[in-house]
């Protein structure tokens, strides 16, 4: 496993690591520019964007405003068409549903399409711990398994990797889990396909069970979404016998008419198409074609909290589109992998926070690992305004048990500008002591410092220089 992921170290330490190599910044570099530079022609060729987007923000913030009953129609229009819902309150519940689900199928294996729900509960690690094999079939995350390592973008999971890099982890791990690569694989972008494709083939033709995410799931008739550019997706959706989909309950929108809107900014913000290359729905079982069972595993963990947050709830709209990514100069030079979640970036700092809590050091760092510099809110297809919740997140930090030392000081600054004399004392002290004062500050405080300077003190404060200045015009006079 390359970089850092859940209980690493907070943001800041993780960081300074990952901009120390020079190859990642490069790949990142790279990729994350050629991206937003498509996506934004992409984006200009539609004169109504800023109508899609405002549209889009308003369907969701009406679905999460009456999310319990949306859910209750989805449930029904599922079970109508064939299918069965599971509920699941957290990651615990979610991987013993789906593990309990692929052992009565009496499989030791599973195939996956790109699913980030998944990666969130963490599903692949119970699966193995129970003896079942979960083989990743999107290209990025096929070659981050292969790897060993952890998703580091939204859209592109392996942006951390270049070619040559790609080509040797294809060439020494291929072989330990099906197909190995050929011997004189190139980095050829058709050659390195082409081997992931032969090495894929043999496991959706043996596989018998699936298991997915969903990009949207339509409230009325009960319709799962995935949009894809490989088709790896649809392998997994039609072929296997047992198909399971793991999806956030925010994922969930009222009609057909509403998919629509996420159908024309979805794609041109994540991909920079006009539409996905595979854009695959299904509704329960029918008969003859595709699975002949489905099972929906709708995931709360976390996400009912967050709902709660009048202001934070707003990261619930995210499409998962990763444009916020791409601009983002911190992501841009620290990557993914430092944010210590598999939602990076501007969206995992305001995200992972609120689903997993600020507890740990890393989840109470994340919402400090922005300039607050707003290109992320600019090219959100749903209007997120992601530095109103980054700074509303600081707060609650603020006010955790994380941050004692600056709730004392804060405290202390208080009581002595209430303090009238106790202030003038102060100041008078720092002051004579002026000579003496560091220029970083020691301790928690250093962190501040390391990229600012402490300003100096004046040899005498406002009060002392008015006080005298009043007293020389008086006797002026």
């Amino acid at each position: 496993m390359s970089g850092t992921f859940l209980g690493m170290p907070a943001f800041p330490e993780a960081a300074r690591e990952a901009v120390r190599n020079t190859t990642l910044r490069a790949n990142l570099r790279h990729a994350t520019h050629t991206i937003r530079d498509k996506r934004a022609k992409a984006v200009a060729e539609l004169d109504d964007w800023a109508e899609l987007r405002e549209a889009g923000k308003r369907i969701k913030d009406h679905t999460l405003r009456h999310l319990d009953r949306h859910l209750l129609q989805l449930e029904e229009s599922v079970v109508r068409a064939g299918g069965t819902v599971h509920w699941a309150a957290d990651a615990a519940e979610a991987n013993r549903i789906v593990t309990g689900l692929v052992r009565a199928t009496g499989e030791s294996e599973v195939v996956k399409v790109k699913s980030m729900a998944t990666q969130e509960i963490g599903l692949n690690e119970a699966l193995e711990a129970e003896g079942i094999a979960a083989y990743e079939t999107d290209l990025a995350e096929l070659i981050v398994q292969l790897g060993h390592d952890r998703p580091s973008h939204i859209l592109v999971p392996a942006i951390h990797r270049n070619r040559g890099e790609i080509r040797d982890i294809f060439r020494s791990e291929m072989g330990r889990w099906g197909r190995p690569a050929p011997e004189n694989l190139t980095d050829s972008p058709a050659e390195l396909a082409e081997a992931a494709r032969l090495h894929l083939r043999e496991k959706f033709l043996r596989a018998k069970v699936g298991i997915s995410g969903a990009n949207f799931m339509v409230a009325e008739t009960g319709t799962l979404v995935v949009v894809e550019s490989e088709g790896n997706g649809r392998m997994c959706l039609t072929l296997p016998e047992t198909l399971i989909s793991v999806v956030g309950i925010e994922k969930v929108v009222p009609t057909w008419r509403d998919l629509e809107v996420f159908l024309q900014t979805l794609p041109r913000s994540s991909t920079a198409e006009r539409m996905n290359p595979y854009t695959s729905m299904w509704t329960g079982t029918t008969e003859g074609d595709g699975p002949r069972t489905f099972h929906l595993v709708l995931l709360d963990n976390g996400r009912t909290d967050t709902l709660a947050d009048e202001v934070g709830r707003q990261a619930l709209r995210c499409i998962r589109c990763s444009a916020c990514l791409n601009v983002c100069p911190v992501y841009e030079r620290a990557g993914g992998h430092a944010y210590g979640s598999v939602y990076p970036g501007p969206i995992g700092a305001i995200l992972s926070p609120q689903l997993r809590g600020t507890a740990s050091e890393i989840d109470a760092s994340l919402p400090y690992a922005s300039s607050l510099c707003g290109a992320c809110y600019d090219v959100c297809p749903v209007a997120i305004d992601i530095p109103e919740v980054l700074v509303h997140l600081r707060e609650k930090v603020a006010e955790g048990e994380g941050h004692r030392l600056e709730r004392a000081a804060m405290g202390a600054a208080a009581w002595a500008f209430g303090r009238p004399g106790v202030y003038a004392a102060g100041q008078r002290l720092l002051s004579l002591t002026r000579r003496f004062h560091p220029s970083r500050l020691p301790g928690p405080g250093r962190a501040w410092t390391d990229s600012r300077d402490l300003p100096e003190v004046p040899a005498e404060g406002f009060r002392g220089w008015w006080k005298r200045e009043h007293e020389r015009k008086e006797g002026s006079a």
